[in-house]
């Protein structure tokens, strides 16, 4: 590191367990973020901050006016323009030593693994649970660790799925049955801030995971209700029977 990387990252640099060395862990990682929308947009922003070496964004969809009221990486000057682009100039200047690609497209398939294969880190902040079954799969099949948060309304959750630990459950444990696809923002709703706040916690755990700092949320799921401000940190165990890691 050179003596302005060492000035602008010394608050990290200061941390008991993050260190010079947590610091280049961060500065050599890969991140595939899937989704900048409400939670991928502080996802790029922090991690952008923070000097993730490279972030590659994917996102299918453009700019709306009703995204404003939460996804603070896009502006009115890119109203009807890819989020990704618009993301990428959100990073671009907050940062210009962060290296930004990005894929405008769902992922799927053989580039869906090509992606993540690629990459040191995964973090959804997908909105469909076809896209989050998906990446938990392909996270889990070639060992990489996955952040997935979600929020709708005033709620939201977050945990670290790594098939790397033995005892260490993945997304589908969640779930047994796949969720009502219904359920979004633009028919129940969603509290701006909320995304923001899950977000920044995904960027959070992401950079807990590549730095070696701290606990991640491994084997544990974080319940956030905002509208009584309620958090609960749940014990999530593999579900016996699994498909993917049971």
């Amino acid at each position: 590191m050179n003596d302005e990387q060492l000035l602008r990252y010394s608050r990290h640099i200061m941390l008991e367990g993050w260190d010079i060395e947590g610091q280049e862990r961060v500065m050599a990682a890969r991140v595939l973020l899937v989704g900048v929308g409400g939670l991928g947009s502080p996802i790029a922003l922090y991690l952008a901050a923070a000097g993730v070496g490279e972030l590659v964004l994917v996102d299918d969809d453009t700019v709306e006016l009703s995204n404003l009221q939460r996804q603070i990486a896009h502006n009115e000057q890119y109203l009807g323009k890819p989020k990704v682009e618009s993301a990428q100039a959100g990073v671009a200047a907050l940062n210009h030593e962060v290296k930004v690609s990005y894929i405008v497209s769902r992922l799927q398939g053989d580039e869906l693994y090509a992606a993540v294969e690629a990459a040191d880190i995964v973090v959804d902040a997908s909105d469909n649970f076809t896209t989050r079954f998906a990446l938990n799969r392909a996270a889990f099949s070639l060992g990489k660790p996955l952040v997935s948060g979600a929020a709708i309304r005033s709620e939201g959750q977050i945990s670290v799925f790594d098939g790397s630990y033995a005892d260490c459950p993945c997304y589908q444990c969640l779930y047994k049955e796949v969720p009502d696809e219904s359920l979004s923002c633009s028919e129940s709703g969603v509290l701006g801030p909320m995304v923001g706040v899950i977000g920044s916690l995904q960027a959070l755990e992401t950079l807990k995971v590549i730095s070696g700092y701290g606990v991640p949320l491994r084997g544990r799921l974080m319940v956030v209700d905002a509208w009584g401000m309620e958090v609960r940190t749940l014990t999530l165990p593999k579900r016996e029977g699994c498909p993917v890691c049971g």
